[in-house]
This record gives C-alpha cells, structure tokens and sequence, in this order.
C-alpha cells in the first residue's frame, strides 16, 4: 500500500486532464512529478508554484522518460491525439508515446500506473484516436504492470471549444435530441484519479468508467439555455458539416450503431466522490459565464 509521502509521475499535466490529476494528487498529499517539454513556460510554472517537481523531456525521448519514472510510485498516463491538431501529432505518434511510458514505468518498478482512454472503448470503431487507445490499453494489459485504465466520458468543456457547434441561439452536437450521453467536468477526471491512487487494492487492474451526468441533446440545450438567459435550439450535426469532417462523421456513425457512451455506473462513483459536478453544477461553477463571454464575442 502506498503512502502519500510518495511520488506519482503527472503526463500532461500543463493540459486539461493531467493538470486537474496533479491538483487533486497535491491536494489528497501525494508528491507530483511533471515531465514537461519547457519547464519555463507558463503553465509550467504555475504547477513548479504549485509544489510540483518538473522534469524537462519529451514524450517521444525513452531516456527522458526514464529519467521522469525513476522512483515514482505511480503514473499518470495520458498522450496528445491526433483530434488535437494543435499538437501536431499523428495516431502512430501517440501509441509510441502510450507503449513508450508503460515500457518505462515498468523497468522502473512503478507499483501503480494509471492509463486514460475513453469511455465505453471497445475495438472496431473506426475512429482512429479511438483505435489508438485500443492499442494502448492492449499493451497496457500485456505489460504485466499493476495497472488502472480510466475512461473518461464527454467533457462538459467540450461546450466551450469555439466553433463546435455552440452558438448564441443554437447547439449542434454528435446525438440526436432524445439520445443520451454521459459527461464529465474535467477538474472531476483528477479527483477521481486520486481516489484510484489512494485505493490500489481495489483499483489495480480494473478498468472504471467516468462520468458525472448522463444528458439527452435536448436537455444539453435547456440547461445552457436556462443558465444563460438565451434560447438555444438543438439538433444533431447537419448533412454538411459532416460531409466536411470524417471525423465528426465517424463519431456521429458511432452513435447511430449503438456505441455505448452510458458505461460509468454514476451513483458508484458519487459514493466515491460525493462532490462529481452535475452538468448543472458545471454551469454554476463557470461554465454559464464562459459560454456568456462566448455569446458577447
């Protein structure tokens, strides 16, 4: 059994899902460690303020990721994917930077590693920053690491991503009307990624769903509506953005195939973390006033 005094090795954590874990890693008293490309740059710092300790390195560098692993307890996993062009990446990219810090931890003798994917993941899909975290959790399986795969639902940040599909009158989105999704908050993927840490007995080895709020298309647009004073129609992606991105059009053909995007058992996980933000919480802890100052832009 660990003791918080030890270490656990945060990828991605200047990003939204390993920068929420590092917070809530800190703040449950574990020491947290952060391999960053540019220990200077802003977010950097702020986790450096934050007492966490920054190795320099590269996802694509094995040495600097022995180097990141050498002595931690636990591991974070989480890569940048193909869906966020701002990184630059390709699919290959990120299943050799996934295989590549499983590789690592295991010639480290890390007691617990933890891997991020998807939720409802199943092999097949056709979506290729799916399939890459297929690969990834395969390989993960097959290390022989104690390990934890975690599969996160929609983030309700997925609202804010300018030029999505949320507009000051309308929302489009990948469901139909009456379908239901699962979502979580983002900062919810760290508190329930501590709790994993803080329990290996019965988290070693098991794969956990995650989500805070399960909502039809519908009732997306009513809340956001009623939390900002506007009213807000709903449908699913039109014919013609679909037609301008296979990956939307993947995603969407999914839904329509019956993907299971309703997997987290959510009164299990409020009875692990009683504060999991409600899609109506989300609103109120910020979400409404960032989708306000989307509207007045």
């Amino acid at each position: 059994m660990a003791t918080k005094s030890e270490v656990v090795l945060v990828m991605g954590a200047t990003g939204q899902q390993g920068g929420a874990t590092a917070r809530a890693l800190l703040k449950d008293g574990w020491r947290v460690r952060a391999l960053v490309r540019d220990p200077a740059s802003a977010r950097a710092r702020e986790l450096e303020a934050a007492g966490v300790e920054l190795v320099r390195g590269d996802m694509g560098d094995r040495a600097s990721l022995d180097r990141a692993v050498a002595g931690a307890y636990g591991v974070f996993s989480i890569q940048p994917s193909s869906a966020q062009a701002s990184y630059g990446v390709t699919d290959d990219d990120e299943v050799r930077f996934g295989t590549s810090i499983a590789d690592a931890a295991k010639a480290a003798g890390v007691e617990h590693f933890v891997y991020t994917s998807v939720l409802g993941l199943r092999p097949g899909t056709g979506v290729d920053h799916f399939e890459t975290k297929w690969r990834i959790e395969e390989h993960v399986r097959a290390s022989g690491l104690r390990a934890t795969i975690v599969r996160p639902g929609t983030f309700m940040e997925l609202l804010l991503v300018p030029d999505f599909g949320l507009t000051r009158g309308a929302l489009q989105f990948f469901i139909q009307p009456e379908q239901p999704m699962q979502f979580i908050a983002g900062e919810d993927i760290g508190v329930l990624t501590a709790r994993v840490f803080a329990d290996p007995r019965t988290y070693v080895g098991t794969t956990l769903e995650l989500a805070g709020d399960s909502l039809t298309g519908n009732a997306l647009a009513e809340k956001i509506g009623r939390a900002t004073g506007t009213s807000i129609s709903y449908s699913r992606f039109p014919p013609e953005v679909l037609a301008a991105s296979p990956m939307l059009r993947k995603l969407v053909k999914l839904f329509e195939d019956g993907f299971v995007f309703e997997s987290a058992d959510i009164p299990a996980l409020r009875r692990l973390a009683p504060g999991l933000l409600t899609f109506d919480a989300w609103l109120e802890r910020g979400g409404a006033a960032a989708i306000r100052e989307r509207f007045a832009a």
